[in-house]
């Protein structure tokens, strides 16, 4: 396994006990706080392309094995588009995108990518036979259509999300019915976790994994707060419910390459004032105020760090 810092912002930096032990564990780290200012929240494509080509080249020419990239907040998900991609190019195979997040980042987004807009580039890839979004409680799902989702890729079958827990989402479309969800009338019941149960949600997703190629990606936003602090609203999961999931993926299947986001950093954007006011604007209606002390959110986000790298480091190697 090939272990990846990121370093876009500094929410790794204010974790040096993390950081020393991926890099006694041989990690890389490409550090370009310059992009990452560009680039947070939202970022034109060939901004995201070059940061991509900088990654690629910065990495060891002879790597083996999966990619685990560990990159900051989650402002940045969509460079989860990148890694998605390169693992792909590495080894091209039919694969299943597990998604854990809070969000479903599955909304239109023109002339660039946003963080909450991935997925879409996610199932452009011809290599993606499905993404499977796990854990979402938040308000994106009331009324989807008027917050811009994408709900097409439900009714093709191509994305399956099942919440932690959520009443059903309004909507005027009919998409049909799928495994997460049916349609009756104008809205969309999930079968969320909450209501499949725990133990039985995880035979549930190992069932809906029809490809040998898995790639994981987690926004700590899915967990509850004691478990993780982050730049966004949180979800209900524990850590260790979280840990569990990926380790009976793991065991069954061959993870090509995973990253985790979902740190907390002080928000610092570059570009012209028109796109530093969009994006201020954005985080003051969207992301909740932190609460905890700096000492806290260290601790809290490094032990839940820790604990990632070492049940993806035993499930990718």
């Amino acid at each position: 396994m090939q272990l990846l810092l990121l370093h876009l912002d500094d929410a790794l930096e204010l974790q040096p006990d993390f950081v020393r032990a991926c890099t006694l564990a041989g990690a890389c780290h490409h550090v370009d706080k310059l992009s990452g200012k560009a680039i947070r929240l939202w970022s034109r494509q060939n901004m995201l392309a070059e940061l991509g080509r900088d990654i690629a080249r910065s990495l060891p020419l002879r790597s083996k094995g999966p990619q685990l990239a560990f990159m900051g907040s989650g402002d940045f998900h969509h460079v989860t588009a990148l890694l998605l991609d390169a693992a792909l190019e590495r080894r091209p195979a039919s694969t299943t995108l597990v998604h854990f997040d809070n969000h479903p980042d599955w909304v239109n987004f023109e002339g660039g990518m946003h963080c909450g807009s991935w997925v879409n580039s996610a199932l452009s890839n011809p290599y993606i036979e499905r993404v499977v979004t796990v854990g979402v409680c938040s308000h994106d799902l009331r009324n989807p259509e008027r917050k811009g989702a994408n709900l097409s890729w439900l009714r093709q079958g191509k994305l399956e999300l099942y919440p932690y827990e959520h009443p059903p989402s309004r909507v005027k479309a009919d998409y049909g019915n799928g495994p997460s969800y049916h349609q009756d009338g104008g809205a969309l019941h999930w079968n969320s976790i909450s209501e499949i149960g725990e133990d039985n949600f995880i035979d549930r997703i190992l069932s809906r994994i029809g490809t040998e190629a898995v790639y994981v990606t987690i926004d700590k936003d899915v967990l509850a707060a004691d478990d993780a602090v982050t730049n966004w609203d949180q979800g209900r999961m524990r850590l260790p419910y979280l840990m569990a999931l990926i380790s009976e993926i793991g065991s069954r299947h061959r993870i090509i390459g995973a990253d985790v986001i979902g740190d907390y950093s002080v928000p610092n954007y570059a570009g012209g004032i028109m796109t530093r006011l969009l994006k201020q604007a954005e985080i003051f209606i969207d992301q909740p105020r932190l609460r905890q002390a700096a000492d806290a959110v260290r601790n809290i986000n490094s032990a839940a760090n820790h604990a990632l790298l070492e049940v993806l480091a035993e499930s990718m190697g």
